[in-house]
């Protein structure tokens, strides 16, 4: 299978190039020529297997120019029992009336990004091999909380890389920060922003575009990747845990084989509801996708207004930061895909983006997403109301991200009386945002950083997680904070680390 820019579908590249690559010379994504279809039989197949198995599976239908074998060596190791506490790996929790939390946080880092950024690694170590490229791999990545921290310890120490992380400098939570900040390895660095995440985005993209940096670095011996969602091999292993969750509801008799499900997401950059719009491409029966967003609700603007994205307005600082997003990079490849690979139409859309800072989709593409999406959005009130009821009546605690698509899930329930079981992504701990919890529950934060694990867990019961037990008392290894303007400057940084 050969994958194409979302703006040149002339340009052509293998899996393993796109993997190696992150984003197009023309600043486009890449999407694969087709998406390969399950059978009845494959779900079978799929149903006996366990999360590493289903992995390797889904992974080898995408990427035809790695084997069987590659691949189920590295879904075993990305996905070990000592790094997500157990084979249960994307654990799904009944809230009764066919609703289900798909945990998807058990990970080193305590965030759903793992479950992609443990598998990443692999897959661009062996992608730079397949390709012949025997440059310094610089990956670079903007991070509006947890892909920052994830992406870290996937490559840390990884041998042929050096990661560059930024993030911005007030938009993430004190743990998320420190989780960074402290991050060991000999071949990573993290850099602070002045601005938001989509600053950051920005920022990094500029150094994906510019010549003389790109020249730099390759006179060095090093050339430029990313681990963001942009980057097909982050969005790949996504695909799974939509696929895997259908199995075990299939498996515990939860549905019938067949039996269609809805999907509800927290969105932000819209890499993991894509996924689960490929899973149902594939054939998982998904009778609508709800986007769930914070106050940042560009993309419940873009879904109720028929088609019209506009990231010009007022930028929110939330409880759920890594939704703090204007810019949803993903929406992209969605725009591709459902106007049949329509590369002229996309590259259209996204150069009016970047010059008036709106589009608007032709009808016949958004009828389209119209028929798979449905959106809403919550604010902290309604976010923190969620987080204490779902305690109180659900003896369920959940971080502040899951509470926006609880909360817009139910209100999409009592506006259609939509009763399909429902799979809601669970994507982070709910211990990477005490101060946010603690508050939604009542109390008053003794505290914003590690000490609150404690008065959380006091508070609910929940047990603290390793990883994040971890960082009391780490000590700080990295301070750089620069204005977005100075970004380019960075590059020099890699040939240090």
């Amino acid at each position: 299978m050969d994958y194409v820019s979302t703006r040149n579908k002339k340009l052509t590249v293998t899996a393993a190039k796109a993997i190696a690559t992150g984003i197009a010379p023309d600043g486009g994504l890449y999407c694969p020529t087709e998406i390969p279809k399950l059978t009845a039989e494959d779900f079978a197949a799929l149903c006996a297997k366990d999360y590493r198995g289903r992995s390797a599976d889904i992974l080898g239908r995408f990427l035809t120019d790695f084997t069987a074998e590659e691949l189920e060596q590295y879904a075993a190791r990305a996905y070990a029992d000592e790094k997500f506490g157990g084979p249960d790996t994307a654990p799904l929790v009944g809230l009764g009336e066919g609703r289900y939390v798909l945990e998807l946080w058990h990970g080193p880092t305590c965030a759903f990004k793992d479950m992609a950024l443990q598998m990443l690694p692999h897959l661009l170590t062996a992608s730079l091999r397949k390709t012949g490229e025997t440059r310094t791999a610089c990956i670079l990545v903007a991070t509006s909380g947890d892909t920052g921290k994830a992406a870290l310890d996937g490559f840390a120490d990884v041998e042929g890389t050096k990661i560059m992380v930024y993030y911005p400098v007030d938009g993430v939570s004190t743990i998320q920060k420190l989780q960074m900040v402290t991050q060991k390895g000999g071949n990573v660095q993290v850099c602070a922003i002045r601005g938001n995440f989509d600053d950051a985005q920005s920022a990094v993209k500029k150094i994906f575009t510019d010549k003389a940096s790109i020249e730099k670095l390759d006179r060095q011996g090093m050339t430029l990747s990313s681990a963001n969602s942009i980057n097909w091999g982050r969005l790949a292993p996504q695909i799974a845990y939509y696929v895997s969750a259908y199995c075990d509801l299939v498996n515990r008799g939860e549905i019938r084989q067949g039996d269609a499900i809805n999907v509800c997401v927290p969105t932000g950059n819209f890499g993991n509801i894509l996924a689960a719009y490929i899973a149902g491409e594939m054939g998982v029966p998904i009778a609508k996708l709800i986007c769930a967003s914070n106050e940042n609700n560009v993309l419940t603007d873009f879904f109720t207004s028929g088609g019209t994205y506009n990231r010009v307005r007022p930028f929110h600082t939330t409880i759920s930061p890594s939704m703090d997003i204007l810019i949803s990079s993903n929406l992209e490849r969605l725009l591709f895909l459902t106007s049949g690979y329509n590369d002229t139409m996309t590259a259209g859309l996204m150069a009016q983006l970047s010059e008036s800072g709106s589009y608007t989709v032709p009808a016949d593409v958004f009828a389209r997403i119209g028929e798979k999406f449905d959106a809403g959005c919550c604010d902290d009130t309604q976010t923190k109301q969620t987080i204490a009821q779902l305690l109180r009546d659900k003896q369920y605690l959940c971080d502040t991200h899951t509470a926006v698509a609880v909360r817009v899930y139910e209100d999409y329930r009592a506006r259609t009386g939509d009763r399909t079981p429902t799979v809601i992504a669970s994507t982070a701990s709910p211990f990477k945002f005490c101060q946010s919890v603690i508050s939604a529950l009542g109390a008053e934060a003794a505290g914003d950083g590690t000490e609150l694990f404690e008065q959380l867990h006091e508070l609910t019961g929940a047990p603290v997680p390793a990883p994040l037990a971890a960082l009391a008392g780490m000590q700080p290894r990295f301070d750089l904070v620069i204005d977005r303007e100075e970004i380019l400057g960075t590059v020099d940084l890699l040939n240090k680390i």
